[in-house]
């Protein structure tokens, strides 16, 4: 941590973010009363609360030894009046209505599901979810459409050769808004004429904003992925049980779907069946 001269007044530098975290910085509104939940060392709350982006910031971490460092670079930045630290186990570190933003990223989507759920009155103001799932992120849209969060941006960034999805979700005024939306989101015909409607279970692996405006992170990110589910599938192909050659005609059914889904996106719309 240094200090900069800036117009007469000391300024401390914000502590360096990775290409993740800086990206997620970007989501937060301006004004927001913020929470990091997994803070770690408390490094997206400390930066945006010497941008000046936020009103107010929980940091909050499971465990012990991340919420001390948290602590200390609370310290060290000078934002312990903006910056609360709090050791405990997900959403349970908020009081009701205290924050109307929450941020979750680095870790599964299983656990993040698992933390909103078990959130309660921790979610009562909260008004945007900023979500950073490494895997099961069709968990994750679908537990914000079953609790009237609407997606209203998804974006890859690529950072050492791993490419992670950042989510922006708003919660949408009533039961009917949030249906109309989803609806209008999660529609099958999303990619127009020429190409066949997205199976469901796709539009939440692969996400609805991504597949309407793909980019070269989503193209890798999903020829990655295929390539993944044939080394799979040549490991299930080694088994004889039936249960396992059932398995193997499901995925293969699957990876064709994804296969369709790419090239429709890459131009090679086919004339439907």
């Amino acid at each position: 941590m240094s200090m900069n001269e800036n117009n007469g007044k000391l300024s401390i530098e914000a502590p360096k973010l990775s290409k993740r975290l800086y990206a997620l910085a970007g989501l937060v509104k301006q004004g927001a009363r913020f929470a990091d939940i997994g803070t770690d060392h408390a490094l997206l709350p400390v930066h945006l609360a010497l941008a000046g982006t936020i009103a107010y910031a929980v940091a909050g971490d499971v465990n012990k030894g991340p919420a001390e460092a948290a602590r200390r670079q609370v310290r060290a930045a000078g934002v312990g009046d903006i910056v609360s630290v709090r050791h405990g186990d997900g959403l349970s570190v908020l009081a009701p209505d205290e924050v109307d933003t929450v941020c979750i990223a680095g870790m599964g989507g299983s656990l993040m599901v698992r933390l909103l759920e078990e959130a309660g009155e921790a979610l009562s103001g909260v008004t945007t979810l900023i979500l950073s799932p490494h895997v099961a992120e069709d968990q994750v849209r679908r537990w914000l459409e079953n609790n009237r969060y609407v997606l209203e941006l998804e974006r890859l960034v690529e950072e050492d050769g791993e490419i992670y999805t950042l989510l922006r979700a708003e919660r949408a005024a009533s039961a009917a808004e949030s249906d109309a939306r989803h609806k209008e989101l999660y529609d099958p015909a999303l990619l127009g004429a020429g190409c066949k409607a997205v199976p469901s279970g796709l539009l939440y692996e692969m996400g609805p904003l991504l597949l309407r405006s793909p980019d070269e992170a989503f193209m890798a990110k999903w020829r990655g992925e295929l390539a993944k589910r044939e080394r799979i599938a040549q490991g299930m192909k080694q088994s004889d049980a039936a249960d396992t050659r059932a398995k193997l005609e499901a995925w293969t059914r699957t990876t064709a779907e994804i296969e369709e889904v790419l090239a429709c996106l890459r131009g090679e719309r086919r004339s439907p069946s």
